[in-house]
Order: structure tokens, then C-alpha cells, then sequence
């Protein structure tokens, strides 16, 4: 399943809408957690891909099948893609801020998360799993901010835990 946005802050509204109609048949119920954090880290990607870019995008989410009381576990995959070859970077803002912290979002809400080149462009992923503890309103089952080899961290992220500036992340 996939959505194209074109490059215009009110695609995020619409790509919202999209998700949460995928959320349709599969199991996952629009109120569940899972569906509100799924919601809020498109709204977070695409904006990212629509302001930071300036490039149409392409929103993809892969849904489990039918998820069952038989069968609560399951991973939601969010991909963008974009025609941007910048890479990513967390920002560090100030309290008083008003945007700057999509990446820092992702990094708390999903189970995990990365980007990679494609083409001329890249894809920005995360996944979230759903799993008894999360049915139950904890706040992950798996491990939070945990950034995989597959897309890597922003480049300039060490891998023991340094952020660009010297400032330490931890990995939940």
C-alpha cells in the first residue's frame, strides 16, 4: 500500500487519513495505541519529507494480515521515500522551539528506525510492534530508539550512543 504526496504541507493531513484507513480490516483497531503512535509517526515523516525536502514523497506501510485475539504480535512498517539525497539529522532545539524534534518523536515512539539511499533518494523507516504488554498500555514491547544496521543512523550518530554536539542518547 502506498500513498505519493506532493510537496505541500496539507498532504500531511491527507496522509494521516490514508493510515488510518489502512488501519481498516487489519485488525488493529483506530484506538489502540499501536494506530495513535502509527498516526502521529506519518504526520512526523511526511512533514519532514514535505518541508525539509521540497520533493514530492511517497508514504508505504506494510500491515500484517489479519491480526487476531490468536495472534496480538505483529510489526506495522512506515517507509517515505524521497527524492532528497540529504541525509536525516536529529536537530537539538530549545524549549521554546516550535518544530525541530520529528526525528527525536521517531526515535522515542518506534520499536525501531533507519534510512537508507535509494536511487537518487532515500527512505526513511520505522517499525512498531504490537504485542500483548502494548494491548495492555505499556509503552513498547521491543526496544525503543534501537537503530539496526539496515539504514543506520544519521550519519555522524556514533554507535555507542553519541550524538552530534556530544550529547548522549540512551537506547531503551
Amino acid at each position: 500500500m502506498q500513498l505519493e504526496i506532493r510537496p505541500d504541507p496539507s498532504e500531511v493531513g491527507r496522509a494521516r487519513r490514508w493510515a488510518r484507513s489502512r488501519l481498516v480490516g487489519s485488525g488493529i483497531q483506530a484506538d489502540e495505541p499501536l494506530a495513535e503512535t502509527l498516526v502521529l509517526l506519518v504526520s512526523e515523516l511526511v512533514t519532514n519529507a514535505v518541508v525539509h525536502t521540497g520533493c514530492s514523497a511517497v508514504v508505504r506501510l506494510v500491515l500484517p494480515g489479519v491480526v487476531t485475539e490468536q495472534a496480538e504480535e505483529a510489526t506495522v512498517r512506515l517507509e517515505v521515500d524521497d527524492a532528497s539525497d540529504r541525509a536525516p539529522v536529529p536537530r537539538c532545539v530549545g524549549d521554546d522551539a516550535t518544530g525541530g524534534r520529528g526525528l527525536a518523536l521517531v526515535d522515542g515512539l518506534a520499536d525501531r528506525w533507519g534510512w537508507s539511499r535509494e536511487g537518487s533518494g532515500k527512505r526513511i523507516w520505522c517499525e512498531l510492534d504490537r504485542c500483548a504488554e502494548r494491548l495492555e498500555s505499556a509503552p513498547a514491547c521491543g526496544s525503543a530508539g534501537a537503530v539496526t544496521p539496515e539504514g543506520l543512523a544519521p550519519e555522524g550518530l556514533a554507535p555507542e550512543g553519541l550524538a552530534p554536539e556530544g550529547l548522549a542518547y540512551e537506547v531503551v
